[in-house]
Formats: structure tokens, sequence, C-alpha cells
């Protein structure tokens, strides 16, 4: 190889290790910015995911003080009416003291919900537990709970999206549904947690809601957040059926999509 031949392949040797170099440089760049973004998109999704938390949160809180406001006035107020009327009418000791231990007892349940600790740490099963046993003792309508399987830890924030989920549901039911029966279901599976919740009121059509009444479109989102999914099923004069399903084990707590 002559003298000229050496310079030319020294040449295109130099060109194609330059772009080589520059490609590597720009993919590297490219591979930052994507980098970057997919960090910033996730940070963006956990700031929203504990921001959605925190307002469940604030929305159980305020659900749970409406109850116990309610119950003061009209429950407890009630019974302390009662006994007053009692000794009034000098009824015997045992209705009177009957009437109070009854009175006592509320206080004591009531006492339970106010409890920052209580509301912090109370599990999905028994905070549904509470509200359907709430529901039965003020004969605001027939409810029951089902567990089924075995019961499988999950997130606590989680579980506060659930429940919060329930809880719109629930309210639902009893001030627009007119329902005589609410029954719930916790369905533990091998790798799925399937959360059913009926009532047999009046129903609506689906098709005319467009994401308005029961909040269709909150509830699914809500869901979503946690990566479960929720569907409601309703007709006209036929009740209506919550479902949401999540499958255990989850990887992340929190959706990036949303």
């Amino acid at each position: 190889m002559d003298e000229k031949e050496i310079q030319s392949f020294l040449i295109i040797s130099s060109v194609v290790l330059f772009i080589l170099i520059i490609t590597m440089i720009s993919l590297f760049i490219l591979f930052q910015k994507r980098k970057n973004a997919l960090i910033l998109k996730n940070k963006f999704a956990e700031k929203h995911f504990e921001q959605e938390i925190s307002k469940a949160q604030i929305e159980i809180r305020e659900e749970t003080f409406r109850n116990i406001s309610w119950e003061l006035h009209d429950n407890i107020g009630q019974l302390l009416t009662l006994a007053k009327i009692q000794l009034q009418n000098d009824s015997p000791v045992n209705e009177v003291k009957g009437t109070l231990d009854k009175c006592i007892k509320e206080l004591r349940d009531l006492s339970k919900l106010i409890s920052p600790d209580a509301l912090k740490n109370m599990s999905l099963e028994q905070a549904v537990a509470d509200e359907i046993n709430r529901f039965n003792r003020l004969n605001f309508i027939e409810s029951q709970l089902i567990i089924k399987g075995q019961q499988t830890k999950i997130d606590s924030k989680i579980e506060i999206v659930f429940f919060r989920i329930l809880q719109e549901f629930f309210s639902n039911t009893i001030k627009h549904a007119k329902a005589t029966h609410l029954d719930i279901l916790l369905d533990y599976q091998t790798d799925m947690l399937i959360i059913t919740a009926e009532d047999n009121g009046l129903g609506f059509d689906i098709k005319k809601q467009k994401g308005s009444g029961i909040g269709l479109n909150n509830i699914k989102n809500r869901a979503k957040l946690v990566n479960a999914n929720a569907t409601i099923l309703s007709k006209p004069n036929k009740g209506t059926k919550l479902t949401i399903t999540y499958k255990l084990n989850h990887e992340s707590t929190y959706s990036s999509d949303c």
C-alpha cells in the first residue's frame, strides 16, 4: 500500500470514527433526555398519587365527622330526651337505666371514630364492617358484609382509596337509591381482590348519567390511580352493583397514567 492509499485510509477511518462518536453522543443525549423525562413523569405521578390519597383521607374524615354530628344530634340526643321524659313521668328506674346505658354505649362507639389513631390505622375490613354495623344499628338500611378467602394485607394507601370509593357508593345508596338492602363482598382470591357492593334500590340508566350522579368517572379514576378497575352496573328499578378488581402484589402503588 503506497503513501497515498494510506492517507486515504486514515481519512476515511477518521471520518467513520467521527461519525460513530457523534452518533454515540447523540444517542447518549437522547437517552438522558428520555430518562429525565421518565423521572419527571414518575415524580409527577407520585405527587399526584399522594395528593389524591390526602384528598381521600380528608373526605373520609369529613364524612366521619358528619356522621358523628348527625348521631350526636339525632340518635344520642333522642336517647337523652327519652331519658328525661322517663324521669319526668316517674318511669321505673330500670327503664331509665336501660336508656342511659344505651346512650353510653353509643357515645363509646362514637369516641372510637373520633380517635385520630382509629381513623389512621383501621384496616379496610374493619372500616367497612364499622360502616355496615352503623347502618344496621341506626336502621338506615339492612346491610351485610361477607369476607371470602385468605385475607391479604395490601398497602394502607390503597385501602384508603378503596374505602373512599365504597363510602361514595354507600352514601348514594342511602341518600338516593331508596334501597332496603345492601350487600358487600370482599373476595380474596389467589392473586386478585374483588370487592363488590350491591343494593336493591331504584337504579339508573348508565347511558343517561354521562359521569354525573353517582360520580362514575370519579370512582373509575380513583380505582385507576391504584392500578385497580372499577365497573358499575345498574338498571332502573333493578338496583346498582359496584365491582372493584385489584391484582394483588402490584409492583407499584400508583399509576403513571393518571
